[in-house]
Protein backbone atom coordinates (compact mmCIF):
# COMPACT_ATOMS: atom_id res chain seq x y z
CA UNK A 1 0.00 0.00 0.00
CA UNK A 2 1.44 3.35 -1.04
CA UNK A 3 0.28 5.23 2.04
CA UNK A 4 1.67 2.76 4.55
CA UNK A 5 5.01 2.64 2.75
CA UNK A 6 5.14 6.45 2.55
CA UNK A 7 4.57 6.75 6.31
CA UNK A 8 7.29 4.21 7.18
CA UNK A 9 9.67 6.58 9.05
CA UNK A 10 7.04 7.56 11.60
CA UNK A 11 5.46 5.59 14.41
CA UNK A 12 1.82 6.56 13.87
CA UNK A 13 0.09 8.22 10.92
CA UNK A 14 -3.24 10.03 11.09
CA UNK A 15 -5.55 9.15 8.20
CA UNK A 16 -8.28 11.67 7.46
CA UNK A 17 -11.75 11.27 6.05
CA UNK A 18 -13.47 14.07 4.15
CA UNK A 19 -17.09 14.97 3.52
CA UNK A 20 -18.49 18.04 1.75
CA UNK A 21 -22.15 18.46 0.91
CA UNK A 22 -21.19 21.68 -0.87
CA UNK A 23 -18.69 20.01 -3.22
CA UNK A 24 -20.48 16.68 -3.40
CA UNK A 25 -17.37 14.89 -2.13
CA UNK A 26 -17.08 12.04 0.35
CA UNK A 27 -14.12 9.96 1.50
CA UNK A 28 -16.25 7.92 3.83
CA UNK A 29 -15.39 7.34 7.45
CA UNK A 30 -16.21 3.66 7.06
CA UNK A 31 -13.65 3.42 4.26
CA UNK A 32 -10.99 5.19 6.33
CA UNK A 33 -11.80 3.15 9.44
CA UNK A 34 -11.52 -0.12 7.50
CA UNK A 35 -8.04 0.85 6.32
CA UNK A 36 -6.96 2.06 9.76
CA UNK A 37 -8.19 -1.10 11.44
CA UNK A 38 -6.08 -3.19 9.06
CA UNK A 39 -2.98 -1.63 10.67
CA UNK A 40 -4.11 -0.54 14.15
CA UNK A 41 -0.56 -0.30 15.51
CA UNK A 42 0.44 2.23 12.81
CA UNK A 43 -2.68 4.22 11.90
CA UNK A 44 -5.25 6.43 13.65
CA UNK A 45 -8.41 7.63 11.91
CA UNK A 46 -9.84 11.15 11.89
CA UNK A 47 -13.47 11.30 10.80
CA UNK A 48 -14.44 13.61 7.96
CA UNK A 49 -17.30 15.71 9.37
CA UNK A 50 -19.35 18.39 7.58
CA UNK A 51 -20.59 20.96 10.14
CA UNK A 52 -22.91 22.56 7.56
CA UNK A 53 -25.26 19.70 8.49
CA UNK A 54 -25.01 20.03 12.30
CA UNK A 55 -27.42 17.31 13.45
CA UNK A 56 -26.03 14.76 11.03
CA UNK A 57 -22.48 15.93 11.85
CA UNK A 58 -22.89 15.43 15.60
CA UNK A 59 -24.44 12.01 15.08
CA UNK A 60 -21.63 11.01 12.72
CA UNK A 61 -18.95 12.24 15.11
CA UNK A 62 -20.41 10.08 17.86
CA UNK A 63 -20.71 7.07 15.53
CA UNK A 64 -17.13 7.57 14.38
CA UNK A 65 -15.98 7.62 18.00
CA UNK A 66 -18.13 4.84 19.43
CA UNK A 67 -18.41 2.42 16.50
CA UNK A 68 -15.43 3.15 14.27
CA UNK A 69 -12.89 3.94 17.02
CA UNK A 70 -11.79 7.12 15.24
CA UNK A 71 -9.92 9.54 17.51
CA UNK A 72 -10.39 12.97 15.93
CA UNK A 73 -12.36 14.84 13.31
CA UNK A 74 -11.33 16.82 10.23
CA UNK A 75 -13.22 19.81 8.86
CA UNK A 76 -12.56 22.17 5.93
CA UNK A 77 -14.65 25.36 6.20
CA UNK A 78 -13.64 26.70 2.77
CA UNK A 79 -14.54 23.42 1.09
CA UNK A 80 -17.70 22.88 3.14
CA UNK A 81 -19.17 26.37 2.79
CA UNK A 82 -19.47 27.41 6.44
CA UNK A 83 -17.98 30.10 8.62
CA UNK A 84 -15.60 28.45 11.12
CA UNK A 85 -17.27 30.08 14.12
CA UNK A 86 -20.89 29.83 13.01
CA UNK A 87 -23.34 28.80 15.73
CA UNK A 88 -24.04 25.49 13.97
CA UNK A 89 -20.37 24.66 13.66
CA UNK A 90 -19.73 25.54 17.30
CA UNK A 91 -22.29 22.90 18.34
CA UNK A 92 -20.34 20.30 16.38
CA UNK A 93 -17.03 21.39 17.91
CA UNK A 94 -18.50 21.21 21.41
CA UNK A 95 -19.75 17.69 20.74
CA UNK A 96 -16.31 16.66 19.51
CA UNK A 97 -14.75 18.16 22.61
CA UNK A 98 -17.09 16.16 24.85
CA UNK A 99 -15.97 13.02 23.03
CA UNK A 100 -12.32 13.95 23.53
CA UNK A 101 -11.76 14.25 19.77
CA UNK A 102 -9.32 16.93 18.58
CA UNK A 103 -10.28 18.82 15.44
CA UNK A 104 -8.03 19.39 12.45
CA UNK A 105 -9.02 22.47 10.45
CA UNK A 106 -8.02 22.60 6.81
CA UNK A 107 -7.16 26.27 6.45
CA UNK A 108 -5.28 28.28 3.89
CA UNK A 109 -5.46 27.77 0.16
CA UNK A 110 -7.79 25.07 -1.16
CA UNK A 111 -6.99 24.36 -4.78
CA UNK A 112 -10.48 24.12 -6.26
CA UNK A 113 -12.31 27.03 -7.81
CA UNK A 114 -15.50 26.47 -5.80
CA UNK A 115 -13.91 26.73 -2.34
CA UNK A 116 -14.42 29.97 -0.42
CA UNK A 117 -11.17 31.51 0.78
CA UNK A 118 -13.01 33.94 3.05
CA UNK A 119 -13.65 30.91 5.31
CA UNK A 120 -10.07 29.64 5.06
CA UNK A 121 -8.26 32.23 7.18
CA UNK A 122 -6.75 30.87 10.41
CA UNK A 123 -7.66 34.07 12.27
CA UNK A 124 -11.31 32.97 12.13
CA UNK A 125 -10.43 30.19 14.58
CA UNK A 126 -9.65 32.68 17.34
CA UNK A 127 -13.29 32.77 18.43
CA UNK A 128 -13.45 28.97 18.41
CA UNK A 129 -10.40 28.75 20.67
CA UNK A 130 -11.76 31.46 22.99
CA UNK A 131 -15.19 29.87 23.37
CA UNK A 132 -13.89 26.28 23.65
CA UNK A 133 -10.52 26.65 25.39
CA UNK A 134 -10.22 22.93 26.23
CA UNK A 135 -10.77 21.81 22.64
CA UNK A 136 -7.61 20.55 20.95
CA UNK A 137 -7.27 22.31 17.58
CA UNK A 138 -4.79 21.57 14.79
CA UNK A 139 -4.40 24.17 12.04
CA UNK A 140 -3.38 22.33 8.88
CA UNK A 141 -0.49 23.49 6.69
CA UNK A 142 0.48 26.16 9.23
CA UNK A 143 -2.41 28.10 7.71
CA UNK A 144 -0.44 28.86 4.54
CA UNK A 145 -0.44 31.49 3.07
CA UNK A 146 -1.60 33.14 6.31
CA UNK A 147 1.25 31.71 8.36
CA UNK A 148 1.59 34.75 10.62
CA UNK A 149 -2.08 34.50 11.61
CA UNK A 150 -1.48 30.90 12.64
CA UNK A 151 1.61 31.83 14.64
CA UNK A 152 -0.44 34.40 16.56
CA UNK A 153 -3.03 31.72 17.36
CA UNK A 154 -0.33 29.31 18.53
CA UNK A 155 1.13 31.92 20.85
CA UNK A 156 -2.26 32.99 22.20
CA UNK A 157 -4.08 29.70 22.83
CA UNK A 158 -2.74 26.79 24.84
CA UNK A 159 -4.60 24.09 22.94
CA UNK A 160 -4.04 25.32 19.38
CA UNK A 161 -1.37 23.51 17.36
CA UNK A 162 -0.38 23.47 13.69
CA UNK A 163 1.01 20.85 11.36
CA UNK A 164 3.63 21.58 8.73
CA UNK A 165 2.19 19.38 5.97
CA UNK A 166 2.44 21.05 2.59
CA UNK A 167 4.73 23.80 3.91
CA UNK A 168 7.99 22.09 2.97
CA UNK A 169 7.26 21.95 -0.76
CA UNK A 170 8.73 25.44 -1.24
CA UNK A 171 12.06 25.73 0.63
CA UNK A 172 12.08 29.53 0.82
CA UNK A 173 8.54 29.76 2.16
CA UNK A 174 9.24 26.88 4.55
CA UNK A 175 12.32 28.69 5.86
CA UNK A 176 10.34 31.92 6.37
CA UNK A 177 7.52 30.11 8.16
CA UNK A 178 9.73 28.10 10.50
CA UNK A 179 12.07 31.01 11.16
CA UNK A 180 9.07 33.13 12.16
CA UNK A 181 7.73 30.35 14.39
CA UNK A 182 11.13 30.10 16.07
CA UNK A 183 11.43 33.86 16.56
CA UNK A 184 7.96 33.95 18.14
CA UNK A 185 8.67 31.03 20.46
CA UNK A 186 6.01 28.63 19.16
CA UNK A 187 8.12 25.83 17.71
CA UNK A 188 6.83 23.53 20.46
CA UNK A 189 3.33 23.91 18.97
CA UNK A 190 4.32 22.54 15.54
CA UNK A 191 3.50 18.95 14.59
CA UNK A 192 5.06 16.94 11.81
CA UNK A 193 2.91 16.12 8.79
CA UNK A 194 3.61 14.88 5.28
CA UNK A 195 0.40 15.70 3.43
CA UNK A 196 0.39 12.34 1.61
CA UNK A 197 -0.12 11.75 -1.31
CA UNK A 198 1.67 15.02 -2.12
CA UNK A 199 4.81 13.87 -0.31
CA UNK A 200 6.17 11.01 1.78
CA UNK A 201 7.24 11.32 5.39
CA UNK A 202 10.91 10.63 4.60
CA UNK A 203 10.95 13.31 1.89
CA UNK A 204 9.45 15.84 4.29
CA UNK A 205 11.89 14.98 7.09
CA UNK A 206 14.82 15.47 4.70
CA UNK A 207 13.38 18.81 3.51
CA UNK A 208 12.83 19.96 7.09
CA UNK A 209 16.42 19.30 8.10
CA UNK A 210 17.64 21.08 4.96
CA UNK A 211 15.91 24.44 5.32
CA UNK A 212 18.99 26.16 6.78
CA UNK A 213 20.88 25.49 3.54
CA UNK A 214 19.28 28.68 2.23
CA UNK A 215 21.20 30.66 4.85
CA UNK A 216 24.68 29.55 3.82
CA UNK A 217 26.79 32.52 2.82
CA UNK A 218 24.20 35.03 4.04
CA UNK A 219 23.42 36.93 7.24
CA UNK A 220 20.01 35.26 7.51
CA UNK A 221 19.30 33.66 10.92
CA UNK A 222 19.16 29.88 11.10
CA UNK A 223 16.64 27.71 12.90
CA UNK A 224 18.51 25.56 15.44
CA UNK A 225 18.66 21.93 14.37
CA UNK A 226 17.37 20.77 17.76
CA UNK A 227 14.24 22.83 17.13
CA UNK A 228 13.73 21.10 13.79
CA UNK A 229 14.38 17.72 15.39
CA UNK A 230 11.75 18.58 17.99
CA UNK A 231 9.10 18.75 15.27
CA UNK A 232 10.04 15.31 13.95
CA UNK A 233 10.22 13.68 17.37
CA UNK A 234 7.32 15.48 19.07
CA UNK A 235 4.76 13.26 20.82
CA UNK A 236 1.69 14.51 18.98
CA UNK A 237 -0.55 11.87 20.55
CA UNK A 238 0.07 13.10 24.09
CA UNK A 239 -0.34 16.75 23.09
CA UNK A 240 -3.70 16.01 21.45
CA UNK A 241 -4.93 13.65 24.16
CA UNK A 242 -5.16 10.66 21.82
CA UNK A 243 -4.70 7.15 23.24
CA UNK A 244 -1.53 5.49 22.03
CA UNK A 245 -1.92 2.33 19.97
CA UNK A 246 0.30 -0.64 20.71
CA UNK A 247 3.63 0.10 19.00
CA UNK A 248 5.83 -2.25 17.09
CA UNK A 249 9.47 -2.24 18.07
CA UNK A 250 11.91 -0.08 16.15
CA UNK A 251 9.46 2.69 15.15
CA UNK A 252 9.98 6.33 15.97
CA UNK A 253 7.72 7.88 18.69
CA UNK A 254 6.14 10.43 16.42
CA UNK A 255 2.69 10.83 14.93
CA UNK A 256 2.65 12.16 11.39
CA UNK A 257 -0.43 14.14 10.47
CA UNK A 258 -0.77 12.50 7.08
CA UNK A 259 -3.57 13.92 5.00
CA UNK A 260 -4.67 10.80 3.28
CA UNK A 261 -6.64 10.93 0.06
CA UNK A 262 -8.91 7.95 0.52
CA UNK A 263 -8.43 6.93 -3.08
CA UNK A 264 -4.67 6.54 -2.73
CA UNK A 265 -3.09 3.41 -1.32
Amino acid sequence: MRHLAASEPVGVAFVLGFRSRYLGADISNDFVASYVHSHPERLIGFAGIDPSEPKAAMAEARRAHDELAMRGIAVAPAAQDFHPSSSQAMLVYAAAGELGMPIMFHTGICMTAATKLEYARPLLLDEVARELPDLKIVVAHLGYPWVNETIVLLAKHENVFADISGVLENPWEAYQALSSAYQHGVMHKLLFGSGFPLASASTCIEALYSINHLCHGTNLPTVPREQLRGIVERDALSLLGIPRPQQQSGLQPVAALAEEDGGER
